[in-house]
């Protein structure tokens, strides 16, 4: 008897073929959508827990002819994700929620509930591929370039990817589309959803709303507090928004006249600061991390890789170097632009995903 599989149902495109091709192939399938945001009030796609898509999803686990039930997790989802992405603002960091939402809720609880109600393994509509290899299983990026979402999961652990499916991870962007098409899913000309999904309106609205609701929830200066302008030296050249609506490699909005062109090129909290610069500040010749995370074999002598530092990052050779207690180093072996601290760097050989590590901040010199 084959294994029943609980497939994440968001009400969008992908994970709606997921679950038609799982049900269609005689597996047992139930569908599962987490309410992770309160969003019952509104009226549009494409947000997180909206009502219309919420109600795509379990129109069609009916076309599917799966049952469907959703996962109460607004108090978790907070925990784990909304309050650490409005903290790293406030710390002059620039988070990734889909990485944290995926190691701690989609990979952790989800699988944990989906278990309790009789299913064996998860599958979600992330377009990536698990392969089995010497080592165990093998996280690789999808074979669509375009639509590879493998730098968000390079948390993941072993366990985590030998209980998980990724259906689409062989497939186009036109052909999933086309396969639901064929099926008749009501979703099929369903537009992509949006990226930070429980913001709605913009990241600095949402961070001072959410700090403004509850100040005791979150470590902060003042809100809205002008910020000095200051250059490498230290040197004053003028004042600017709160450092939190700024991010690393931000040209506009300074509202600094100088020579050339200044950038963002770090912010300081503690002293509420932007420190600015010209352009070639910007260049990194590696960068700090911490968290480091291999999803097969611990690593302790340095490994030659690719690694991105952003989502739509080429990659850059690199030597990664573990320094113990989950501090490590990488030397690119040219210079980067906007090395940023609080995203990802994740460290790639050919298509597999050796494992990553969170960006303190760039290496200096060279």
């Amino acid at each position: 008897m084959k294994p029943t599989i609980a497939v994440a149902m968001s009400g969008g495109l992908d994970s709606s073929v997921t679950a038609w091709l799982l049900s269609q192939a005689g597996n047992p399938v139930i569908g599962l959508s987490m309410l992770l945001w309160d969003r019952s009030q509104d009226n549009s796609h494409g947000r997180c827990c909206g009502a219309l898509d919420m109600g795509d999803a379990k129109r069609v686990a009916q076309q599917c002819g799966i049952p469907h039930y959703t996962l109460r997790m607004e108090r978790e989802f907070r925990r784990a994700v909304v309050d650490p992405f409005v903290q790293d603002y406030l710390e002059g960091r620039t988070p990734i929620p889909c990485t944290r939402c995926n190691t701690w809720i989609k990979f952790d609880l989800f699988l944990d509930r989906a278990r309790r109600l009789g299913a064996e393994r998860m599958a979600t509509g992330h377009y990536a591929r698990i392969l089995e290899g010497p080592e165990g299983y093998e996280l690789h990026a999808a074979a669509e370039s375009s639509k590879d979402q493998s730098y968000y999961l390079f948390e993941l652990t072993q366990d985590q990817l030998a209980a998980t499916l990724f259906p689409l991870g062989e497939k186009t962007k036109p052909e999933v589309r086309n396969m639901a098409r064929e099926a008749g899913l009501l979703v099929a000309e369903k537009p992509e959803s949006m990226e930070i999904c429980f913001v709605e309106h913009g990241v600095r609205e949402f961070v001072e709303s959410q700090v403004e609701a509850d100040p005791t929830r979150f470590r902060t200066t003042t809100l809205k507090e002008p910020s000095q302008v200051v250059d490498r030296q230290g040197r004053v050249l003028g004042t600017a928004e709160p450092y939190y609506r700024y991010t690393v490699g931000q040209r506009r909005g300074l509202g600094i006249a100088a020579p050339e062109p200044l950038y963002v090129l770090g912010l300081a909290p503690e002293r509420n600061q932007v420190v600015v610069g010209p352009g070639s500040g910007l260049r990194a010749p590696g960068l700090k991390g911490r968290s480091l995370h291999w999803i097969g074999s611990e690593r302790d002598e340095p490994v030659e890789a690719r690694v991105k530092i952003r989502s739509r990052h080429r990659g850059v050779l690199s030597v990664v170097r573990p320094l113990g207690e989950g501090r490590v180093e990488i030397e690119f072996s040219e210079p980067q632009l906007g090395v940023a601290p609080g995203q990802a760097a994740v460290f790639y050989q050919g298509s597999r995903v050796l494992g990553g590590c969170w960006i303190d901040g760039p290496l200096t010199g060279g």
